[in-house]
């Protein structure tokens, strides 16, 4: 699938994208590497960096690990970077079930999700604040309506819609632009058994208005727009990116 908008970028544009190993943050990493920029990508174990770096399209990119829980690595993360033009933060976790029955695991998802995007915007404040750059957190549609078998990735979606809107408005002095993606259902190993499921799979096909689920490289062309020249007059922004799931459907899914 290629991208139409184009985004030409030079070999001394700096982004750095949480969870860019897998899923959504692949695809968008590799896009970026793509046209030229200097693109970091982020994953939470070895294996996942080392099963990464030989993925195609990541060739250019280069992979590091971080636990974006711990915040020490996180500010240790963040000062190898004077300077940096875009941050996307991918990174996220969901434990289907769970969370509803042990709240350590619920405690751990948002720590995860909506924690985790906290410490990455102030760590890397600094560094975006030299550039004017930009930030692409990524939340949910799921943070519009309830998912019943998962409270503590619901909420912590809706805190990063939040979230965005508040850094939007706190991080506008250093010309720091802070937007957010709304994936629906795109299939990714995030939600592999709801894909493995035929009835489940076509029920959130039939229920989209585009009649498909989404690819994590439906979400490359509304990031890269949230963080090119194009969007500089654009912040504070929570943009579905779902096919039209959200018009059609108010009932709890998940």
């Amino acid at each position: 699938m290629t991208v139409a908008f184009d985004y030409s970028l030079s070999s001394d544009t700096r982004v750095l994208i949480t969870g860019g190993t897998s899923g959504i943050g692949r695809a968008v990493a590799a896009a970026f590497a793509a046209r030229g920029a200097r693109v970091t990508a982020t994953g939470a174990t070895l294996h996942e960096v080392e099963s990464a770096r030989r993925e195609p399209g990541l060739e250019r990119v280069e992979c590091a690990v971080l636990d974006v829980r711990d915040g020490q690595a996180v500010r240790d993360f963040a000062s190898c970077f004077q300077e940096l033009d875009v941050l996307v933060n991918c990174a996220g976790i969901i434990r289907r079930g769970a969370e509803l029955v042990d709240p350590a695991v619920f405690v751990d998802v948002v720590d995860t999700n909506l924690n985790g995007t906290m410490r990455m915007c102030a760590a890397l404040r600094p560094a975006l604040a030299t550039r004017r750059g930009a930030i692409v957190n990524t939340t949910s549609i799921l943070s519009v309506f309830g998912g019943a078998q998962v409270p503590g990735y619901s909420a912590s979606k809706g805190g990063v819609a939040q979230l965005t809107k508040s850094l939007a408005i706190a991080y506008a002095a250093d010309g720091i632009r802070v937007n957010a993606i709304a994936p629906g259902f795109v299939e990714t190993p995030m939600v592999r058994d709801m894909t493995a499921n035929p009835a489940r799979y076509r029920a959130i096909e039939a229920r989209t208005p585009l009649g498909r689920w989404g690819q994590p490289e439906d979400m490359v062309g509304p990031v890269m727009f949230l963080a090119s020249p194009a969007a500089a007059f654009v912040t504070g922004v929570v943009l579905p990116v779902d096919g039209g799931y959200l018009v059609m459907s108010s009932d709890a899914a998940g």
